[in-house]
């Protein structure tokens, strides 16, 4: 290249500077960073100057910050984080959890971080409705539909039907009424509110509120009776609050009210209770139909049923049905079919990350109700608030008594005043009564009062009825719930008063509740497990499955508390045991089963007829044949007359 150079300089001796200059701009490049060697700025002088490039090396990067890029994710994990760290401390103090409920200090964890926030001058986030509704519900909703405990609920359907639907529909209209009422004194100052939007606000607060009663009852451990009627309400009202909700606003939009609009709004109700639990059944009939193909790839049986419960919800919110009943319905649905065909370490996925993914959304709930409400802002007016209060506890306690004055008349097992005082005690209100305010549009006049309202009955209901109602519980003695499971002997005694009762029912020509379930029963087994359980699991009787899920449990949770040898197989091994298919009896092996049992029969009953007995003598051992007691040979008292009766008499 120098020989080049020279040569070049020779044949054009005005350019060797130029080259020179060339070589060192490229030398100094190519040592320069791709992003150093990027920023090369050029100065433009005045006009008539020369221009000239200015490099700058910028000095390469060994860390940067880039908060905006992270931002989103990081603050949802810091938030669960902190949720997490808040539900653990709790739990480690036991003084403080024993006397007062977890939800009331999440709620005042909320508070001091709001607080936090709006000190060091940054806008408190607010529990935004749909983040609810979409993301923090399902997993509380589905955990509940999942693991319901369906014969409390079949058995108490009608008593919890009439709490949810005429027990909400009478505090929505009591409320609002009454309210009414209260704009109406001069000296209120509240005038302006009309009789639609008071009916309205009513609808808000009447419903009450399953994440609420989830986490109080289950901390008390009341009855299972008072649970499943206090949960099934909150469940099933919520068809009822989003007719109401939407009819009233729909009313008070438009300002008129005609018979058919409240006819169309009573069809409407149907429609939107009628359609979830629907589209429920149909995405759990999905999910346990899938469930059959999944033996080869267990890995992935989980997400199947996190899945279709999740589409069942949303497909319910797409045509504005209700997705709590979609929830519900898929989870009762498709657990019996789904536990029968996944594998027990995918059965221990599903139950411990429903369990987890609940209380993670439960915790943020109430932490972000606390943060909410410092955020704002609020319209305080001291009648209409504590009216709202007190309103909604005398309508909740007259329609508790009066519902169960005429429910007690069909109910076998009446509800006694303490469990009547219990379940209207035990009406909470919680973020879905706040969710549905902050959906109230900016331009209704008195959202921000309605949101005062709202969060001033939540608090009252959480913090002054959830503190006090595990005292009244122990100071009532009302009945707790039992933490023993279930036995096989309880199933066998529990399937027998079922079959006894089916046949009193028959015998008396009356279609009960028993008679239906057993055609249920029958058709399930006839055609539905055909279809939806793999293999000859279908066939396999319902008492024979529990024994065997019972019993493989048991040596489970005994190899892994170290009570067995360490011989036996795993616990890895024996949770990927397959049940074997249940060997079936030919039509001749069954007919010689028969035939021998006829046989015996036919032997023990001439053996009876032959043979007569005393009634003294057959207490006193003399038919020791019989029996396995040995037998007491000593001679019947004197005195005693002997009376003998044959069988055929």
């Amino acid at each position: 290249m120098i020989f080049e150079m020279s040569a070049l300089s020779c044949a054009f001796p005005g350019c060797r500077w130029s080259v020179l200059l060339l070589v060192l701009v490229l030398l100094v490049c190519s040592a320069l960073p791709i992003d150093a060697s990027a920023s090369v700025y050029p100065l433009r002088g005045t006009e008539g100057s020369n221009l000239t490039n200015v490099t700058t090396k910028k000095a390469f990067p060994v860390i940067g910050v880039n908060y905006d890029h992270v931002r989103k994710p990081f603050e949802i994990a810091l938030w669960i984080l902190l949720a997490l760290l808040m539900k653990l401390g709790f739990h480690i103090i036991p003084r403080v959890s024993s006397v007062v409920p977890e939800s009331c200090l999440l709620i005042v964890v909320g508070l001091l971080v709001g607080g936090f926030i709006k000190v060091i001058g940054e806008k408190p986030p607010v529990l935004d409705s749909q983040l609810f509704f979409l993301c923090l519900l399902p997993p509380i909703i589905l955990d509940a539909g999942y693991f319901l405990p369906i014969r409390p609920f079949t058995d108490n359907v009608g008593t919890i039907l009439v709490f949810a639907v005429i027990g909400t529909l009478w505090n929505a209209f009591f409320v609002g009424g009454s309210l009414y009422a209260l704009c109406q004194i001069e000296s209120v100052d509240l005038a302006g509110i009309g009789l639609l939007s008071c009916l309205l606000f009513g609808s808000i607060v009447s419903a009450v509120d399953p994440v609420a009663v989830l986490a109080v009852f289950e901390e008390i451990h009341i009855n299972e009776l008072l649970h499943i009627l206090v949960f099934g309400e909150s469940l099933l009202n919520d068809a009822v609050t989003v007719v109401l909700y939407n009819l009233f606003e729909e009313f008070y939009k438009v300002g008129t009210v005609t018979v058919l609009d409240v006819f169309l709004g009573v069809v409407c109700f149907f429609v939107v209770s009628l359609g979830g639990v629907l589209v429920g059944v149909i995405y759990g009939f999905l999910a346990a139909f899938t469930s059959r193909f999944t033996s080869h790839t267990r890995v992935i049986e989980p997400l199947f049923v996190f899945l279709y419960s999740y589409m069942a919800y949303l497909s319910s919110e797409l045509f504005h049905l209700s997705g709590i009943m979609a929830l519900i319905a898929c989870g009762v649905v498709m657990r019996p079919y789904v536990e029968a065909n996944i594998s027990h370490k995918s059965y221990t996925t599903i139950k411990y990350f429903l369990k987890m993914w609940s209380s993670v959304s439960e915790t943020l709930i109430f932490i972000f109700l606390g943060v909410s409400t410092v955020a704002g802002p609020h319209a305080w007016n001291w009648a209409f608030v504590v009216g709202t209060v007190v309103l909604c506890l005398v309508s909740r306690v007259l329609g508790v008594i009066g519902l169960t004055f005429i429910i007690n008349k069909f109910r076998i097992v009446k509800l006694t005043k303490k469990d009547q005082f219990i379940v209207a005690y035990g009406g909470l209100r919680g973020a879905i009564a706040f969710s549905l305010g902050y959906l109230l549009s900016d331009s209704h006049p008195t959202r921000h009062l309605f949101l005062t309202a709202i969060i001033t009955v939540i608090f009252f209901t959480v913090f002054v009825q959830g503190m006090t109602i595990r005292p009244l519980v122990e100071l009532l003695a009302v009945k707790r719930k039992k933490e023993s499971k279930r036995s096989i002997n309880e199933e066998i005694h529990t399937e027998f008063l079922d079959h006894l009762l089916r046949g009193v029912e028959d015998v008396c020509g009356h279609y009960g509740h028993y008679h239906w379930k057993d055609k249920l029963s029958r058709f399930n087994k006839t055609y539905v497990k055909r279809w939806l359980i793999a293999g000859e699991n279908f066939r396999e009787p319902e008492l024979i499955a529990f024994y065997r899920k019972m019993e493989l449990k048991q040596a489970i949770m005994m190899v892994e508390s170290g009570q067995l040898s360490s011989s036996l197989p795993s616990t890895v091994s024996m949770q990927n045991i397959e049940p074997k298919p249940i060997p079936r009896v030919s039509k001749k092996q069954e007919e010689e089963i028969r035939r021998i049992l006829r046989s015996n029969l036919q032997n023990n009953k001439q053996r009876m007829r032959s043979r007569s007995y005393s009634r003294h003598t057959l207490f006193e051992g003399r038919v020791s044949h019989y029996l396995t007691v040995p037998a007491n040979r000593e001679s019947p008292r004197i005195g005693v007359r002997r009376v003998r009766f044959e069988s055929g008499q």
